[in-house]
């Protein structure tokens, strides 16, 4: 089986290869944000971003379907039920990645090769080291965590074997992200969906060997994805170590450099800190749905898997705010960010209401892909309902955060996020959700759009009273000083 397992590997890192020399050889993969025609540009990097979302929450979803098809409800539950607390223990490091990629941008708009080339190396050596932290504290971790979020004892098992193992392909996790995170810096969101295209398939194809022929259930659920990761972290330190322009990793070079490493943890440490906030309040959510037994917990999963597919959508034109407002602040062109405010918005807002409402109008179809039990379908629709018919005001709120991040605040909207995300829906279990009448699967979704749009406003504010005016200031300073 090993050896098959190598051929299958082999087999998707050159199909992916295949396809990027073919891409190669007709146009540069990178672009240049400070000139042209916004709305064009953030359509061509945001597709490939989109594309690679939605890719991954299908590749995602096949472990979902996979197991629930072929190991039952309580496998599905135990593989669905560590969804939040994955994102919880990951999304400090993966918001360094986002720092990554905001001083790479920034000193690639600005011009500065030396610069570029420094935060390139010291990022990966930043992923590297997010990984291995990450694996040792996941590993040993595992149990103490799935006891706190009140995991079902007829689930907590599974999903402690399934976690453990998940942790430990942790590195090429971190890698991937990183690696990503320089390459969009520069405009290529195409390769890192080539590279995604790959591993998924890899992904798709072991889980099926995994789980039917050789019932390895869980573990085989984890295994494939810990494989099909390490194919898309070499696929990136290739696709670097390749690479002919300024962001080209040399391993002679790969060293942390104090001063890049300091701006990288300034914007991405919050940033991080934003994401396990949110990871934190949905962590509190999953502990609520757990109360409703493993029928809900089961249809929770395969509605949060349905969703991502909107979320992944709405999430590039937030990485699209990122690198446009990166790199033009680092060029200087404060006019062309006030127009990527109103284009990151209207695209976000027409994507998660478009993608939403199709979504919702199939849901039960949908749903019924993951499980064939009427009891699941029914708990994941009280969750679609209220989800999807709101989740442009996620993007809505997502892209303002990315605007702000790209201008260089971070610690801002974190403490906004902290207050306006995590504390509102803390609040909102701790006091609407305990009283019986509103004691529902309903009343928890609910928490979602109310801090949604609440946090949303509060963005608005901090750009008006920080981040216009520093523009202003930048602008004219630069105007005085153009040298």
């Amino acid at each position: 089986s090993s050896i098959i397992v190598q051929k299958i590997f082999w087999l998707c890192y050159y199909f992916t290869m295949r396809q990027i020399k073919q891409k190669n050889t007709a146009k540069s993969f990178q672009m240049d944000m400070t000139d042209g025609p916004i709305l064009k540009q953030m359509l061509s990097f945001a597709l490939p971003l989109m594309c690679s979302g939605i890719l991954q929450i299908l590749f995602n979803a096949a472990d979902v379907v996979v197991v629930g098809k072929f190991a039952g409800d309580s496998s599905l539950a135990a593989v669905g039920s560590n969804s939040a607390l994955i994102n919880l223990i990951t999304n400090l490091f993966i918001g360094l990645s986002v720092g990554a990629n905001v001083v790479v941008a920034q000193y690639y708009g600005a011009k500065q090769t030396e610069d570029v080339v420094k935060s390139v190396h010291t990022s990966i050596c930043l992923g590297l080291i997010s990984g291995v932290f990450l694996t040792v504290i996941g590993v040993i971790g595992a149990p103490f965590f799935l006891a706190l979020m009140q995991t079902p004892p007829e689930v907590i098992e599974k999903a402690s074997l399934y976690l453990r193992i998940f942790f430990l392909g942790m590195t090429a996790t971190m890698v991937y992200n990183f690696g990503s995170a320089v390459l969009r810096a520069v405009g290529d969101t195409k390769r890192p969906l080539y590279f995604l295209l790959g591993s998924g398939l890899l992904n798709v194809i072991l889980n099926l060997i995994f789980v039917i022929p050789l019932k390895m259930d869980v573990v085989g659920v984890a295994l494939a994805t810990i494989i099909s990761q390490m194919l898309s972290a070499f696929l990136v330190l290739r696709c670097l170590a390749k690479e002919d322009s300024i962001i080209r990793l040399d391993i002679k070079k790969l060293k942390v450099d104090s001063q890049k490493m300091r701006q990288i943890i300034r914007v991405g440490l919050p940033a991080g800190g934003q994401g396990v906030v949110f990871a934190l309040s949905n962590t509190v959510i999953q502990s609520s749905v757990n109360g409703f037994g493993a029928i809900v917990m089961a249809g929770n999963a395969a509605a949060q898997t349905v969703e991502g597919i909107v979320y992944f959508a709405m999430n590039a034109f937030y990485q699209s705010a990122i690198s446009f407002v990166s790199q033009n602040y680092g060029a200087k062109r404060f006019d062309r960010i006030k127009r990527i405010i109103f284009c990151g918005q209207f695209c976000v807002i027409f994507a998660g209401a478009f993608c939403g409402m199709l979504l919702l109008a199939f849901g039960a179809q949908v749903l019924g892909i993951y499980s064939d039990s009427a009891e699941v379908i029914a708990a994941g629709m009280v969750r679609l309902k209220v989800i999807l018919s709101t989740y442009y005001l996620c993007g809505m709120m997502d892209v303002m955060v990315g605007i702000l991040r790209g201008l260089g605040f971070s610690v801002m909207p974190m403490v906004t996020s902290l207050i306006g995300a995590c504390g509102l829906r803390l609040v909102w279990l701790a006091t609407v959700f305990q009283l019986p009448q509103f004691h529902t699967q309903k009343v928890i979704y609910l928490s979602y759009p109310v801090s949604w749009l609440i946090t949303f406003g509060a963005h608005i504010v901090c750009y008006f009273i920080k981040a216009r005016p520093k523009m202003r200031a930048e602008e004219k300073l630069a105007e005085t000083n153009p040298q």
